[in-house]
């Protein structure tokens, strides 16, 4: 009855950094350098990849996507938050909203589903080696990538259809600075709101713990296959192969279950929007410094691509 009287939103506001009005214009140069940084990282290794052809290897194709993933999934959230920040007008139509969060929502799973097929790259290549380029085929490893980004896709839609198709009545302050799934629930009317948070909750969740757990499963495998090694040599140039792509899904998922699995009760904007910074910001900034300093070959490769055409006497 009383729903008859409210009128449906046609736009949001997101209000996310209006906790922290007097740092605006510190979070705008800070967000926008380390932006620039996530783009450029991701697109130096890209290059280096290209052109190096001792990387064209499944690793670096795998590397190649997940820098692509991370590409889109920054672009689909940060220019529009940077923009916010020194706007005073912070409304966002419905139609944008969930745009924004189908893009984030996809690109984002694209990585969890990038990270787990290198996982599984990696458990091949030291657990089953005589057989890595029976397994790891070119076609192989570019279904694998295919089903990573379908995988993606599908996760974005589901995510973005159940949410979008409850009704907005009001009021229509977002809690956030991008179109977010638990914010954007808080804001939805109807019976069946409680159903739909639960059942997307648990679809995600679901997902990111399969993810998790594959990785686990293969690194539990790897890690078994190199105390079997006689050599700490051998060991050493073992594990070294693995270490930067660990070292980043122990950042996604650490950020990530702060996202996901953090507990319910009372919360704070300042909070909400600090953590959100941590996984969109934060994350995509540090992987391709991971990548370029923990993964010798790949450093190599970039002082050999880049640096000899500036220092050609130094290389």
């Amino acid at each position: 009855m009383q729903r008859a009287n409210l009128s449906a939103v046609t736009e949001f506001i997101l209000i996310g950094f209006s906790a922290f009005p007097h740092l605006r214009l510190v979070f705008f140069p800070l967000f926008l350098l380390m932006y620039l940084f996530t783009l450029l990282g991701n697109l130096l290794i890209m290059a280096t990849v290209r052109s190096e052809r001792s990387l064209h290897t499944p690793m670096y194709l795998f590397l190649c996507a997940l820098s692509i993933s991370e590409i889109l999934y920054t672009f689909a959230i940060i220019p529009r938050m940077l923009a916010d920040l020194l706007s005073a007008h912070r409304s966002i139509a419905l139609a944008a909203c969930a745009s924004q969060m189908f893009f984030s929502f996809t690109f984002g799973f694209t990585h969890s589903f990038l990270l787990t097929v290198m996982g599984y790259d990696r458990y091949v290549a030291i657990c089953h080696p005589l057989r890595y380029n029976v397994l790891m085929s070119p076609r192989g490893c570019a279904c694998l990538v295919g089903w990573s980004w379908a995988g993606g896709s599908v996760m974005g839609l589901i995510v973005t259809t159940a949410v979008f198709h409850l009704t907005f009545c009001g009021p229509n302050e977002v809690h956030h600075f991008a179109c977010h799934m638990s914010p954007l629930l808080k804001l939805a009317c109807g019976d069946n709101v409680s159903t739909v948070a639960l059942g997307v909750g648990l679809v995600c969740i679901t997902t990111l713990l399969g993810c998790c757990l594959l990785i686990v499963l293969s690194y539990a495998s790897i890690v078994a296959t190199i105390l079997r090694i006689p050599s700490a040599e051998g060991r050493h140039k073992a594990f070294s192969t693995c270490v930067s792509h660990l070292t980043v899904v122990v950042v996604h998922y650490g950020f990530a279950s702060v996202i996901y699995l953090k507990p319910k009760g009372p919360q704070s904007l300042e909070g909400d929007t600090l953590m959100g910074v941590t996984y969109t910001v934060l994350t995509p900034f540090l992987s391709p410094i991971i990548f370029s300093l923990r993964n010798k070959e790949l450093k190599n490769a970039m002082r050999k691509t880049f640096l000899s055409k500036i220092y050609p006497e130094k290389i």
